[in-house]
């Protein structure tokens, strides 16, 4: 299955890879990672199988391109909601929640992605598996760098705590156990904030 490492082999994008990449991406996120076949995702990409293998290796490098991609464009996102937010550390906090209701709104009606991803890829050896588990670590030290400013002595603890809120929020909205989850979660994180 491949080794562990901090940061995943990637692949340049041509043309056809970056076709393939789009259809695997919206096929895995629909569907999940193992209904979906190479002769699915070529079909759908409009490229050869010997293409697709070309281009990626293997199934393995075209979900973690998939999930990679993904993880960057959502850092994106974030950083315009955050810089938007301004200097307030708690409206920064909040910009979070906000930016992930958007997101989970626009791109994400099933969930959030990396934990769907995780619930069919467990395996630490999978090289998606850091993809996967680095998002959420790197959405764990943003919560710890933007909780420093607020509660220097207590910043771990607190950024442990709205982590919770923050991904139990996706978990609940991905499954649609009540409406609107996250912004519930956007409002426990306000009053844990006062």
């Amino acid at each position: 299955m491949g080794t562990t490492s901090p940061n995943p082999r990637r692949v340049t994008m041509t043309p056809a890879a970056r076709r393939v990449l789009a259809a695997a991406a919206r096929l895995f996120y629909e569907r999940g990672i193992h209904a979906v076949g190479v002769d699915l995702i070529s079909a759908e990409a409009g490229v050869t199988k010997k293409t697709l293998y070309d281009r990626f290796g293997s199934k393995e490098q075209i979900v973690v391109e998939y999930l990679a991609d993904r993880d960057e464009r959502w850092r994106a996102f974030l950083a315009e909601h955050l810089d938007a937010a301004g200097p307030d550390p708690r409206e920064r906090v909040l910009a979070v929640f906000d930016a992930s209701r958007a997101w989970a709104r626009e791109l994400s009606p099933k969930g959030c992605s990396m934990v769907n991803a995780h619930a069919e890829i467990s395996d630490p050896a999978h090289p998606a598996h850091p993809v996967i588990t680095g998002q959420k670590q790197w959405m764990l030290a943003l919560f710890t760098r933007l909780t420093a400013d607020i509660a220097p002595e207590r910043a771990d603890s607190l950024a442990r705590t709205l982590m919770l809120l923050h991904e139990g929020a996706l978990v609940a909205h991905g499954l649609a156990v009540f409406p609107d989850p996250i912004a519930h979660a956007r409002d426990q994180a306000r009053a844990l904030l006062a």
